[in-house]
């Protein structure tokens, strides 16, 4: 034992010895000998690796003696190679040479804001969803974003999740991913479980609040999020990226990349699946998804195909938890039946062109097609045969009208269209004009299956008891231009015209006979000022979308009574700065809606709540984003938003059942809250970096009242929360490794029991004084104290 005790440390003494040589070099640009900021140096074979300072220095230290490859790589440049025999004292100059690409970024520019556009925009790169990111839903990984509210039904952040932005829900929040929309052309929505592990593939992502610049697609009626998918990287790769986590959490995902093929040619890829069994009882989430991107990138122009799809099964936990609950059985799900579930799939396909045309112009141009198709199935316990348009069942002198069944409602949708800019910019650089624009179409199909019945009668497997489709084309050009008219001083206008035309017919799901068609057209102008001065930036604009009404606004209302389209006047002020180490930005903004859409508690001729205009109604507040590094290892960051959002007058409808004859009585408010509209968002960020591996973060998030409807009613609203999260991040480069990543995220860390969404309705019943007002609130908690662990190996 001693010998080999003795064995071990003199092993390990010389192999410590042989890794104590160390190299120092600089990489700069060939041509004009400036220093490269962030190139990848890489000692192949030895799993050691460096990136280079701000003076495009770097060290590499622990390589053994001999002969070892040294391989520079930086975007944008060609990769170098050499070969060195160690020991080495000299110090080593890497001089990359200019590759001449159309910078993808352009895909993306005509829709996005640049810092002179006088509106408020976050970017978000890739670096920083990577850190986030896992395996939770886009909504959850932008929850520290300013103005921000994300939530999740089955309570972890995995399967179904919304976002609001203002307290916009995500309905008035148009997407698009590289310029082409995303949002469900009928709903408004964007269902983020149908698109899981997407972050993986996104290059950047910028959110717009409030109306921003024109985009495609759904109107910005209350901010737009802009998602760019990965560019392409020049060096082969490979990753794994598999993680763990509460709740049974598991996330495993593959990608891989060819690099730059023959210095034209490139082709990604990424396999991911995540599954978890959520926070609430039986709130299983199994996700699949993959993503393909193959390219061909000239001096000139850019050629990309990229396709995507995600598969979902989710357990079904739309119900929420009754207010009844919420002390003592928090993860109680309504739902029993064993295949209540939700099944989708969504294939989407993107052909991309961006091209240069001469010196001053620019093109892009996309060709895409969506296709979407699944159900949600459903034990439905007691239903009368009529709720299927069945006759009644006679078994002898027996009359059967109602019986257990279990049904499918089903989506089977396509979408496609193109979108296409072109951008100039004049020799001196001081006008930059884009004109672009798109038109879409929207086929999408509805209907319902009866698959079992436990008093059949005359029914078959497959029955359908309700089926219609719906068309909708959409169509919008805008031109928009920035000009300088004095140094640091730029006008900016926007004009976009929208056209729309929406035809639907069948039965629809409640049996009634829904055949309509709508055409509208938007005037959406926009304009305003930027100023430069030294860091910072001032701006201000003016700003309006007109929206039309959702499918359930047409098929839930009498074709004759359909809602007017909504209006949006928005002004945002603000400046933004960058001053060593302090960025911050500060913001105004005023949106007033004329004819916003809300819920009231009006009913159709079956029974079906209908949302209702009202006149007048606004949302104004105040922003404030920031970060300071006070040290290499300390950074301090957060942001806050002061809001009123208010609605002018409205008419509250409320069911009486104290009465023979039902009816509804109504009540009249002014000045109320818009619901799910807190006045005061805020998030607060500290990292500490006590060495250049390793990362500790430490998040904090609050939430004011939230009201569940638009009356103001304490008693009907979500309580104010805050919460603390804790991320630990630890990276390093292995032998045999580009590199190796840990991430630890601790949620909710002091286990605050906390609601950020919910539902109420109020009806009268007969009681002592002759009625009793009953109001029944539903709430979709949130896990206590988890964890997400991930581990990321790079080739």
């Amino acid at each position: 034992m001693k010998n080999l005790w003795l064995s071990l440390v003199f092993y390990l003494t010389i192999s410590a010895a042989f890794a104590q040589q160390q190299i120092k070099g600089k990489v700069v640009d060939q041509s004009s000998n400036t220093p490269l900021i962030g190139a990848a140096i890489w000692a192949e074979g030895t799993g050691r690796g460096a990136v280079t300072d701000s003076d495009g220095n770097f060290i590499l230290s622990k390589l053994p003696d001999g002969k070892v490859t040294i391989r520079v790589s930086y975007l944008g440049y060609a990769s170098f190679t050499e070969e060195i025999t160690l020991p080495y004292s000299e110090t080593l100059v890497f001089k990359l040479e200019s590759k001449d690409f159309l910078s993808e970024e352009f895909i993306v520019s005509a829709t996005r804001a640049s810092e002179t556009t006088p509106t408020t925009f976050k970017t978000i790169d890739k670096a920083e969803l990577a850190k986030r990111n896992l395996g939770q839903d886009i909504p959850i990984l932008l929850n520290f974003t300013p103005s921000v509210v994300s939530h999740s039904d089955a309570g972890a952040g995995v399967g179904y999740t919304g976002i609001r932005i203002r307290g916009s829900d995500q309905t008035r929040i148009n997407a698009t991913i590289n310029g082409i929309p995303l949002n469900d052309a009928e709903s408004h929505g964007v269902f983020w479980v149908n698109m899981p592990d997407f972050a993986s593939s996104v290059e950047n992502v910028q959110i717009q609040r409030g109306v921003g610049t024109s985009t495609n697609g759904a109107a910005t009626f209350g901010a737009s999020l802009n998602f760019q998918t990965d560019t392409r990287r020049d060096d082969a790769y490979a990753e794994i990226d598999n993680g763990f986590g509460s709740f049974n959490t598991w996330r495993h995902t593959v990608k891989a990349g060819t690099g730059l093929l023959n210095n034209r040619f490139a082709v990604d890829a990424r396999l991911s699946q995540i599954t978890s069994d959520g926070f609430v009882d039986r709130a299983f989430s199994d996700l699949r998804s993959w993503f393909v991107s193959g390219g061909y990138y000239g001096e000139k122009s850019v050629i990309k195909l990229i396709a995507f799809s995600g598969k979902e099964q989710t357990y079904q936990s739309w119900w929420g938890l009754p207010e009844d609950k919420l002390e003592n059985d928090r993860t109680w799900n309504y739902y029993t039946y064993d295949n209540e579930t939700d099944n989708y799939q969504q294939d989407h396909y993107q052909l991309i062109y961006t091209g240069q045309v001469g010196s001053n112009w620019k093109t892009n141009f996309a060709l895409h097609y969506t296709y979407g198709r699944g159900y949600y199935e459903q034990f439905r316990e007691d239903d009368d045969f009529a709720s299927y348009n069945l006759p009644n069942v006679e078994i002898g002198e027996e009359i059967i009208s109602s019986t257990d069944f279990i049904r499918r409602r089903w989506l089977d949708n396509d979408f496609y269209g193109f979108i296409g800019s072109a951008n100039y910019i004049s020799d001196n650089g001081k006008l930059d004009f884009i004109l672009g624009g798109g038109a879409n179409r929207y086929d999408g199909g509805h209907f319902g299956e009866i698959i079992w019945a436990r008093i059949a009668g005359n029914t078959n497997i497959r029955d359908r008891y309700y089926d219609n489709n719906a068309i909708k084309d959409d169509r919008n050009i805008y031109a928009k231009a920035t000009y300088e008219i004095k140094p640091g001083l730029n006008i900016f206008g926007d004009l976009q015209v929208r056209g729309i035309d929406y035809s639907f017919q069948g039965i629809n799901d409640d049996l009634r006979i829904v055949d309509g068609q709508e055409s509208y057209t938007f005037f959406n102008p926009k304009f305003g000022f930027s100023y430069e001065k030294g860091e910072r930036t001032y701006y201000t604009s003016f700003a309006v979308a007109n929206r039309e009404p959702t499918r359930s606004d047409f098929t839930d209302n009498p074709i004759t009574e359909v809602p007017r389209p909504e209006r949006l006047n928005n002004i945002e002020a603000g400046v933004r700065s960058r001053s060593g180490n302090f960025t911050y930005n500060a913001n105004f903004y005023y949106m007033g809606y004329q004819d916003q859409l809300i819920l009231t508690g009006q009913i159709n001729d079956v029974g079906a709540y209908i949302r209702e205009n009202v006149a007048s109604s606004y949302r104004a507040g105040i922003e404030l984003d920031g970060a300071y590094q006070l040290s290499k290892q300390w950074t301090l960051g957060g942001n806050i938003a002061f809001s009123q959002n208010k609605i002018a007058e409205f008419t509250e409808y409320i069911d009486d059942y104290s009465v023979e004859e039902f009816q509804q009585e109504t009540f009249t408010y002014t000045d109320t809250d818009i619901a799910f509209s807190p006045n005061v968002v805020g998030s607060a960020i500290i990292e500490f970096q006590p060495t250049k591996n390793l990362s500790v973060n430490w998040f904090s998030k609050y939430v004011g009242r939230q009201f569940l409807d638009n009356t103001s009613n304490v008693d009907r609203s979500l309580d104010a929360f805050f919460t603390n999260d804790l991320r630990i991040s630890y990276s390093t480069q292995p032998r045999y490794f580009k590199g190796l990543e840990i991430n630890l995220l601790i949620n909710n860390i002091f286990n605050e029991l906390y609601e950020p969404n919910g539902y109420t309705f109020s009806y009268f019943v007969p009681g002592g004084n002759g009625r009793e007002l009953i109001t029944e609130n539903f709430y979709y908690p949130q896990a206590g104290t988890n964890f997400l662990l991930g581990l990321k190996l790079k080739f």
